[in-house]
């Protein structure tokens, strides 16, 4: 990145108060224009300057455009760290520039208050169809507690989150991770996550619109890929596992918490599941085929569904083989 191209993209107060913005939060497009209180097509601009520059970076999801600031500049990851702090020690010397950013902190807390209050809305709409299923297994907290133990104290590095939902694991691991990308089809969850992970700082939580099946990151992207109640989803839950394994790097993790077999066909028409659980040999030989190397399974099973915790590492000889 050229230096002028980078002082020019900085030269002017409102991409100032963008970059400020950006130093606390993921934002929408139309969240940053509410904030400054300026148009979007006005705002626009100013973002395709950041962008070009190298400061921040657009991600789509459905119709709606995010904007974060990016981790690094080039190969220079500290300089884009440096400029955010950098704003904030500006806020003690420039009482004008102080005094824009106490503004938009002030809208942006309006926004943080309608997203969780979309998230509130959605969870009261659904909260029957989710209440029924829960009464049906061990309580959430039980689940939780028991992956977190099976996880153990080791590492959880750059974690993947698939079928984040609620954003509920990617709450509980977030201290314990480097980095979390929590990933959902639907966007109408993604809203939910957001809402309930926007306090994390977006170095350490980033959310993505996704599928199970063709995920959007790289060969070995990951060190612990997790499956929170989502496989039985999948039609095919062994292509999905070869997905997941892709991005696991050699010696990577996955976790897998879903229900025994069981024989609740209403399920399958009420919640859409796929598959009515899976047998402990059933799982073996899916991720044993997916590369992985798995341990034996956790139940718990105080409740009409027996929920299964099953952990698993990936071979470091089946990534050989891939290449």
């Amino acid at each position: 990145m050229r230096t002028d191209t980078l002082f020019r993209a900085l030269a002017d107060p409102t991409r100032l108060r963008i970059m400020r913005l950006l130093g606390s939060m993921e934002l929408a497009v139309g969240e940053v224009a509410q904030v400054l209180g300026q148009s979007q097509p006005r705002v626009s601009r100013h973002i395709g300057i950041l962008c070009d520059a190298g400061l921040a970076e657009r991600r789509r999801e459905g119709s709606w455009v995010f904007l974060r600031a990016c981790a690094s500049i080039g190969e220079a990851p500290p300089l884009n760290v440096a400029i955010v702090n950098l704003l904030a020690e500006a806020e003690a010397v420039d009482h004008r520039f102080a005094e824009e950013c106490d503004h938009d902190r002030r809208r942006l807390a309006e926004i943080r208050q309608h997203r969780e209050s979309e998230a509130q809305a959605y969870f009261s709409d659904h909260a029957h169809d989710w209440d029924e299923l829960r009464r049906l297994h061990s309580p959430d907290e039980a689940v939780e507690k028991k992956l977190a133990h099976a996880l153990g104290d080791a590492p959880l590095g750059r974690l993947l989150d698939i079928g984040t939902g609620t954003g509920r694991m990617a709450e509980l691991f977030a201290e314990r991770a480097e980095r979390i990308v929590a990933l959902d089809k639907s966007l109408a969850m993604l809203r939910v996550a957001r809402a309930k992970l926007q306090h994390f700082p977006t170095e350490r939580v980033e959310l993505v619109q996704g599928d199970f099946g063709s995920l959007p990151f790289a060969a070995a992207s990951f060190d612990t890929v997790l499956f929170h109640q989502v496989l039985h989803f999948a039609q095919m839950p062994g292509a999905v596992l070869g997905e997941a394994a892709r991005v696991t790097r050699p010696g990577g993790r996955i976790a897998i918490v879903d229900f025994a077999a069981h024989q609740r066909e209403e399920l399958r028409d009420r919640h859409a599941h796929a598959r009515l659980g899976f047998e402990d040999g059933q799982m073996t030989g899916l991720l044993d085929g997916a590369g992985f190397e798995p341990t034996a399974p956790i139940a718990l099973d105080d409740g009409e569904l027996i929920v299964k915790i099953w952990i698993a590492q990936r071979s470091a000889e089946s990534r050989k083989a891939e290449l």
